[in-house]
């Protein structure tokens, strides 16, 4: 890789880190590629010449989400925890990642892109359904290997914990990141494993 092209890619990673923290300074304002420019110190023509569009821009953020998440994830689904566990870290791992990254916590609720193309929040929604699948197909095998059954259908169940982090990440966007995540997290999954799992009665 020459010299050049390194330094396009360090660019690149600039103008989206500038990005996802100017979503966090300025939760419920609209970021400006005018603002993005003189926070990352080029001119406008700049940034055009790295995104050809601020919907890029959301584009990389978004890609960034996914591929983090699902690196994560698949560590987890080939480890030996139950499914059950498995579950309860891949919602964990959502909520303190967003923590972690309050910017992309407005990506995931679709406020930061109000305005925007369509594409985006059908992305959005590509990722969340990506990982309600991801959760079905744990319950799944987790009936075959475990005997655990869910008490409703897998699709009713995983679309339920799937809903239930986005409340939680859609209620820290609403406070203005003051109300956390993973606030009462710990206490509040055991109930929601102990109303959704069951073990299967052995015959």
């Amino acid at each position: 890789m020459t010299d050049k092209q390194q330094l396009k890619i360090s660019r690149r990673e600039q103008i989206l880190q500038a990005l996802a923290q100017m979503l966090e300074g300025n939760p419920g304002q609209r970021i400006t590629t005018a603002a993005l420019a003189r926070e990352v110190g080029v001119s406008e023509a700049a940034l055009y010449r790295h995104f050809p569009s601020k919907a890029r821009m959301f584009e990389g953020l978004i890609g960034f989400i996914e591929e983090t998440l699902f690196t994560r994830i698949k560590i987890i689904t080939q480890s030996d925890a139950s499914g059950i566990r498995q579950c309860e870290q891949i919602l964990t791992l959502l909520l303190a990642f967003v923590e972690k990254n309050p910017g992309m916590a407005r990506i995931l609720t679709a406020d930061a892109l109000a305005g925007e193309t369509d594409r985006l929040r059908g992305q959005v929604n590509q990722l969340f359904e990506r990982m309600e699948t991801q959760l079905k197909q744990i319950m799944r095998e987790a009936e075959q290997r475990e005997g655990i059954r869910t008490q409703i259908p897998a699709g009713s169940c995983a679309s339920l914990l799937v809903a239930t982090a986005e409340g939680k990440i859609r209620q820290f966007v609403r406070s203005e990141f003051r109300r956390r995540p993973t606030e009462h997290w710990p206490e509040q999954w055991p109930k929601l494993a102990e109303g959704l799992f069951r073990r299967q009665a052995q015959s």
